[in-house]
């Protein structure tokens, strides 16, 4: 299968170390534009852990030019939107707009990443919201537990640490240690930009030129490998009222070939409703509402997790169930018929993507900021294409080690 995206990517280094990437898209009238920092709660330490995420918040607080109204109001009153989130390795800031609001777009994000004022009343208020978000996340224990997971799988090492911080160290957070994480991290080499749709790619790095400056210098960071634990088995009571249970081990990173298998198997396993585990544990045997499987890449490792929600009196019934179909996967190859419907799958779920500028976007950037260059659709699709069944049997041998499966339930405390 071949795949005209009838676009054009284009990528320019400036001077200033600033790496700008654009797809143009002639065909629609939107645009994407995302600023992405090579920086989150991986590069903090047991001090400052949350630091990224609030900065993130702080942000969105007020430049000179700019009050927190304003900022939001920028691209609302246009019809567009503004947003960004933290994960592990990146902090990403975006909009969503029409082509013609591209200077608009790229001046509000210029001015609230190099202009913040960092003012002591902005941080001590968004201390309480960060404090509520961290109740939120809590409260939704389906969500909460993958954070317990990743801390026990990665224990005591910054890729275990939550992403939003705890209460204690969100607390000492002051206007020092804000700024200082700053000025190490928000840098024009440590930044790609990126944007898809019906954008000029000239004009974007004439923009990005004229309105990105920091004084920051360059920060070098040297991440520790990765020690991932096996055969952790814990329960938390807490007053829930079914037994949300993760199971999974350390995957692989962004820069194994081997991703593209990996992909393959979490979908069969639990990509949807058609898959393995949500047929078999849901459908034949009713055990819970909500069960899948998911993959987290990182630069130099990865998570495989499995999900899922059942009353406490099921526990070990649902929990036997899953591993019984993912040993299977270790013991005999997948049929030819099925490994033909998940390339299907995956390819129709890839070109779907390319629908939205904004899935675009993120795929620029990663390609970027991971690989320096862009693979292109069809050249994955080649890679879907290669998959077989004695493949996927060979990456299940490999990964999925009966006796290193770690288990973190959070189950009902009465």
């Amino acid at each position: 299968m071949k795949i005209d995206l009838n676009s054009t990517i284009q990528k320019t280094v400036l001077d200033n170390g600033l790496t700008v990437v654009s797809e143009h898209i002639p065909s629609v009238r939107s645009l994407s534009l995302g600023v992405w920092v090579k920086t989150g709660s991986r590069y903090e330490s047991t001090e400052n852990n949350g630091v990224a995420h609030f900065l993130e918040h702080i942000f969105f607080k007020g430049t000179k030019k700019r009050s927190a109204l304003k900022i939001a109001q920028s691209l609302e009153e246009l019809g567009g939107s503004l947003n960004a989130y933290t994960s592990k390795e990146l902090t990403v800031f975006y909009t969503h707009s029409l082509d013609s609001h591209l200077s608009i777009s790229m001046n509000v994000l210029a001015d609230m990443l190099c202009n913040s004022l960092f003012r002591e009343h902005d941080i001590e208020n968004e201390r309480q919201v960060i404090f509520e978000e961290i109740n939120s996340a809590k409260d939704t224990p389906d969500e909460y537990i993958f954070d317990l997971f990743q801390e026990k799988l990665f224990p005591d090492q910054p890729i275990g640490y939550p992403i939003l911080g705890t209460k204690d160290t969100v607390k000492k957070f002051d206007r020092s240690m804000l700024i200082d994480f700053w000025m190490r991290f928000y840098n024009l080499n440590n930044i790609v930009i990126s944007a898809a749709g019906n954008v000029n790619h000239e004009k974007l790095i004439k923009l990005a030129s004229d309105q990105f400056h920091f004084q920051n210098s360059r920060f070098e960071v040297e991440l520790s490998q990765p020690k991932a634990a096996e055969k952790v088995d814990i329960e938390f009571k807490e007053p829930v009222n079914q037994s949300h249970i993760c199971i999974g081990l350390e995957g692989l990173s962004y820069m194994t070939e081997d991703r593209y298998k990996l992909i393959a198997l979490n979908s069969y396993l639990g990509g949807g409703m058609s898959s393995k585990l949500f047929q078999v544990i849901r459908e034949k045997h009713g055990l819970a509402y909500t069960v899948y499987s998911s993959l987290d890449f990182f630069k130099d490792t990865g998570m495989i997790s499995f999900y899922l929600g059942t009353d406490k009196r099921n526990q070990k019934r649902a929990i036997k169930i899953l591993f019984n179909e993912i040993e299977k996967l270790t013991q005999k190859e997948i049929s030819n018929s099925a490994v033909h419907k998940i390339k299907k799958q995956l390819k129709g779920n890839f070109i779907l993507g390319l629908e939205s500028a904004n899935r675009r976007m993120t795929r620029l950037a990663k390609n970027e900021i991971y690989y320096k260059r862009q693979i292109t659709l069809n050249e994955l699709l080649e890679k879907i294409d290669s998959i077989t069944p004695a493949s996927l049997l060979d990456i299940a041998q490999k990964l999925f080690i009966m006796d290193k499966f770690n288990i973190i339930r959070l189950s009902p405390n009465k």
